[in-house]
């Protein structure tokens, strides 16, 4: 059983730059079958942008994904762990803060994700959401 965020988490997540539009960040979670992006601005993490805000603070609020920049949809504040951080401190975590994913920053550098489906796999791999955070993507 795993013990650190190093050991199951997502290692070489998608990025991309604040300043690009929305529907490029939505083309990198589809070519990387993911459902987030890590956004950097001025060469330090800045945000994260999930399906989820692509879907609530663009598309629902009729704004044009290929005009709208991605800082303007992502979620800036982050809480973010080390590779060394423990499973069940990044469990405590996601329940305080009431995250789905977690950054891994090691000295300051982007290392990987983790998320309450990695978390889940490890954790509770019978569960429901282990099932289906384990599926392949059906396009």
């Amino acid at each position: 059983m795993a013990r650190t965020v190093a050991e199951i988490m997502t290692r070489d997540p998608a990025t991309i730059q604040a300043d690009q539009p929305v529907v490029e960040a939505a083309r990198l979670m589809r070519a990387s079958d993911a459902g987030d992006v890590i956004v950097f601005d001025n060469g330090r993490v800045a945000g994260i942008l999930t399906d989820r805000d692509i879907a609530m603070r663009v598309v629902a609020e009729g704004r044009d994904p290929a005009a709208t920049p991605v800082r303007e949809a992502c979620s800036g504040e982050l809480t973010t762990v080390t590779p060394a951080t423990t499973i069940v401190e990044a469990v405590r975590l996601i329940r305080a803060n009431a995250v789905r994913r977690l950054p891994v920053l090691d000295r300051g550098h982007l290392v990987g994700v983790v998320s309450i489906g990695d978390l889940a796999i490890e954790r509770a791999e019978d569960s429901a959401l282990a099932q289906v955070s384990a599926a392949t993507g059906n396009d």
